[in-house]
């Protein structure tokens, strides 16, 4: 059997009363759990000094929720265990806290929330648990009513563990299609441990997706992925067009130039090849 939490049960009857509470009095969890809250707190990139309302997807027992209180900042919590949100009672979380499948969408007003962050939840939304689940579908319907009740200029920061790149792309592409710009920041890309995958989703237009921990600032590591540059990508595919600045965009502006009688370098195979840059 596979050692994925997902792929063992649904998440309401994985975290019965006895997982919710091994969970949340796991030493380890606790430490992991504040370490990736703190982080997607950090990349929400909140006004200094500001107590704001935020939401917290997949809240649990009310571990990520501490983080939030500990920072001055008023929470609500959505989890669909109802053992979970019975923890978290009785440690006697400052947020509120709802029963709720993220996968039928959230009951907020509009505007309601300057925020969100979700700690290793996103990824059991890619289930089809019962017969009516449909994962894309309920995907978007989550990702739609999320970008409803965010303000206008605010972001959803999503710590999961995706398991191969057709997740990440169902995923995204959901939430691209909900209307919230953004893409992937992965701390620690080289290591096998300490990787993390933050998805930061963004309202209110395009904005520049934050620094990943771990990385050399020299080197072009695909430790980003944002929303704008895969639009780019499907777009030129759909029109047959070769993604600019590749080698086949290269040799066919320099056979342009041919045509046009200009003086044009011969072609080689370090053409279109990316150059490493240098700091001095």
């Amino acid at each position: 059997m596979s050692g994925r939490p997902e792929h063992q049960a649904p998440p309401e009857i994985f975290y019965g009363e006895d997982e919710a509470r091994k969970y949340s009095r796991n030493t380890r969890m606790m430490e992991i759990q504040l370490t990736m809250s703190e982080r997607a707190v950090e990349l929400l990139c909140l006004p200094e000094n500001q107590p704001c309302h935020l939401l917290d997807l997949g809240c649990g027992s009310g571990l990520s929720g501490e983080t939030l209180t500990e920072q001055g900042h008023i929470w609500t919590g959505v989890d669909i265990s109802s053992a979970m949100l019975g923890v978290a009672k009785e440690r006697e979380v400052e947020g509120d806290l709802l029963l709720g499948d993220l996968g039928q969408g959230l009951p907020f007003r509009a505007g309601a929330f300057d925020g969100a962050i979700s700690i290793s939840a996103l990824q059991w939304l890619c289930n089809a648990d019962q017969r009516s689940h449909n994962p894309a579908k309920r995907l978007y319907i989550f990702f739609s009513s999320l970008y409803s009740c965010l303000s206008r200029g605010s972001r959803a920061i999503f710590q999961f563990y995706p398991e191969n790149s057709s997740q990440v792309e169902l995923i995204t592409s959901q939430a691209m299609k909900a209307g919230f710009t953004g893409g992937l920041v992965v701390d620690y890309p080289n290591s096998t441990k300490a990787k993390k995958f933050f998805l930061c989703l963004m309202t209110g237009g395009q904005q520049p997706l934050p620094a990943a921990l771990g990385v050399d600032s020299r080197e072009d590591a695909p430790n980003h992925v944002a929303f704008s540059q895969k639009r780019d990508r499907v777009k030129q595919l759909r029109s047959g067009k070769a993604p600019k600045k590749s080698r086949d965009w290269i040799l066919e502006k320099k056979e342009r130039r041919r045509r046009q009688g200009k003086e044009t370098r011969d072609d080689s195979k370090f053409t279109g090849r990316k150059r490493p840059s240098h700091v001095w």
